[in-house]
C-alpha cells in the first residue's frame, strides 16, 4: 500500500497533537512516509514540535517527522495538506468575541460580526498556504478545516477557483455521534441527508445501513433534551459553554420541527437570548485559553521535560477521523459519502448555483460529487439566501477593500439590528484588525 506525504498547515495550533495521535491510531488505513507541521510562529510551533517529535519516536519510529517556518520545505513533495490555520491566534478570537459584546450582539467565533472579522483575516493567510501548495506540490490536495469554513470556501470559489481545496467541517460529525448516542447506533452505520450553509444547517433524514428511519426518534428526543447525550462524545465539546449550545438545540427545533438543526442556528435565531447569557468579560476564547491551550502546552512541557511521551497527556481527538476518512476517498476512490462544503451548482434545486453549500457528497479521487437535496422549503431557503450573500460581500470586501461593502454585510446578518450598529462595530473592528486586514476605503 502507498505510504503518503502530509503536511499540516498550522502546527502550532492546540489541535495538532490530537489529530497527529488520531493519525497515528489510523496508519493502517493511511500508512504516512512523513509529516510535516508548518506554522509561521516558530516558537509556539516548536513546543508542540518537540513533544510530538518524542512521541512519535517512540510510537512510529519509521514515520520522517520535522516541523518549519519554512514553505519550501514544508510542501515539497507532499500528497496531502491538512490546514487549520487561526490567523491572529486567540488574542485576536478573543477581540472578536467581545467587541461585538460591547455593542449589545453576539460575539461568537464563525457568526455574525466575529465570524466576519476572522474571516477578513483567514482569506490571506488561506491563500498563502494555497500558493505554497501549488508551487512546491501541485498535486497536493488540501482538507482544509480552517474557520470560518463558509467565508473561506467562497474565498477559495472567488480566488482560486482552480485549487484542488477540499472544505469540510468537524461540527456534523461531532452532532451525528451524538445523535448515535440519542438511538445507541454506531454513527459509521448511519447515512444522513443533509442542507444548509456551513455551520447553518438542517438534517432532513438519519438512516441506517438497511434503511431505517430515525429522525423522528431523534427529533423526539431532541424536543426535550436537545442534543445533551449522557455519555459525551468527544472531549472537544464538553466545556459548560458547549453544553449550553447543546441543550438550546431544542429551542432551535420548536422554530421548525421538520429537520434536525445544527446547533449554530441559535445565533441567528435567538441572538437576544445569547446576548443576554454572555459574559462580555469571560467568552468562549477566555474558556479555551484557560483549559485546552494551557492542557496542551502543559503536556508539551512534560514530555519534553520527561524526555517521554508514555503517559504523556496528549489525546487522540477521535471525532476528527473524518480527516483520514477524506483523504483516504481521495487516495484509495472509496466513494465515501461524507458532508462537505461544495459550490451548489443545483445540488439545492431552489437555491443559486454559484452559493457554497453544505451537503452530502460522494467523495472519489477527482473529487466530492454533490448528492442532490431536491428543493428545499421557503424558510429555510430565505434564512440561507440572507447568510450566504453576507458571506460573499465579505469576500467582495475583502477583494476591492470595499467599507461599504463589509458595512453592508454586517448590515445584512440576522445577528446585528441596525445599519448604525453594524457600522460601529464595523469601525472598531478596523482599528483592532489593523495588522491583518486589508485596507478599506
Amino acid at each position: 500500500m502507498k505510504k503518503f506525504s502530509v503536511v499540516i498547515a498550522g502546527g502550532g495550533s492546540t489541535f495538532t497533537p490530537g489529530i497527529v495521535m488520531m493519525m497515528l491510531d489510523n496508519m493502517d488505513r493511511f500508512p504516512m512516509r512523513e509529516l510535516v507541521l508548518y506554522d509561521n510562529d516558530k516558537e509556539r510551533q516548536a513546543e508542540l514540535g518537540e513533544a510530538l517529535e518524542i512521541l512519535l519516536k517512540e510510537q512510529a519510529p519509521n514515520l520522517r517527522f520535522s516541523y518549519t517556518t519554512d514553505p519550501k520545505e514544508a510542501f515539497s513533495d507532499k500528497d496531502f495538506c491538512m490546514a487549520h490555520i487561526r490567523v491572529g491566534k486567540y488574542d485576536m478570537r478573543e477581540k472578536d468575541e467581545k467587541i461585538p459584546l460591547r455593542h449589545g450582539v453576539i460575539g461568537q467565533e464563525t457568526c455574525g460580526p466575529g465570524g466576519i472579522a476572522y474571516g477578513m483575516r483567514s482569506i490571506t493567510g488561506m491563500m498563502e498556504i494555497i500558493d505554497h501548495m501549488e508551487t512546491y506540490s501541485p498535486d497536493c490536495w488540501m482538507l482544509n478545516y480552517s474557520n470560518p469554513a463558509a467565508i473561506v470556501a467562497e474565498a477559495c470559489r472567488v480566488l482560486r477557483p482552480d485549487s484542488k481545496v477540499l472544505n469540510i467541517c468537524d461540527m456534523p460529525v461531532g452532532t451525528l455521534r451524538r445523535m448515535s448516542q440519542i438511538i445507541e447506533k454506531n454513527p459509521e452505520d448511519l447515512e444522513v441527508r443533509y442542507f444548509g450553509l456551513n455551520h447553518f444547517g438542517w438534517w432532513t433524514s438519519v438512516k441506517d445501513k438497511e434503511g431505517h428511519e430515525y429522525i423522528d426518534q431523534i427529533r423526539e428526543y431532541v424536543a426535550e433534551n436537545g442534543y445533551l447525550t449522557k455519555v459525551e462524545v468527544d472531549k472537544q465539546h464538553m466545556d459548560q459553554s458547549w453544553q449550553e449550545t447543546h441543550k438550546k438545540a431544542r429551542d432551535i427545533l420548536a422554530v421548525n420541527p421538520h429537520f434536525l438543526p445544527n446547533t449554530y442556528l441559535k445565533y441567528y435565531l435567538y441572538p437576544d437570548y445569547e446576548v443576554a447569557h454572555s459574559d462580555p468579560d469571560y467568552t468562549r476564547a477566555n474558556e479555551v485559553m484557560d483549559g485546552r491551550e494551557k492542557e496542551v502546552f502543559t503536556a508539551a512541557r512534560n514530555i519534553v521535560k520527561k524526555g517521554t511521551a508514555v503517559e504523556g497527556g496528549f489525546h487522540i481527538d477521535s471525532h476528527a477521523s473524518f480527516i483520514v476518512d477524506l483523504a483516504r476517498a481521495i487516495a484509495f476512490n472509496t466513494h465515501e459519502r461524507m458532508l462537505m462544503i461544495v459550490e451548489n451548482n443545483g445540488a439545492i434545486a431552489n437555491f443559486p448555483d454559484d452559493a457554497m453549500v453544505e451537503v452530502p457528497c460522494i467523495v472519489g479521487n477527482d473529487g466530492p460529487e454533490p448528492l442532490t437535496q431536491g428543493e428545499i422549503p421557503a424558510f429555510e431557503k430565505a434564512l440561507m439566501f440572507q447568510q450566504v450573500t453576507v458571506e460573499k460581500l465579505v469576500v467582495e470586501a475583502y477583494i476591492e477593500g470595499s467599507y461599504l461593502k463589509l458595512w453592508q454585510a454586517l448590515t445584512l446578518s440576522k445577528t446585528i439590528p441596525s445599519a448604525k450598529v453594524a457600522k460601529d462595530i464595523l469601525d472598531d473592528l478596523i482599528e483592532a484588525n489593523k495588522k491583518y486586514w486589508p485596507e478599506l476605503h
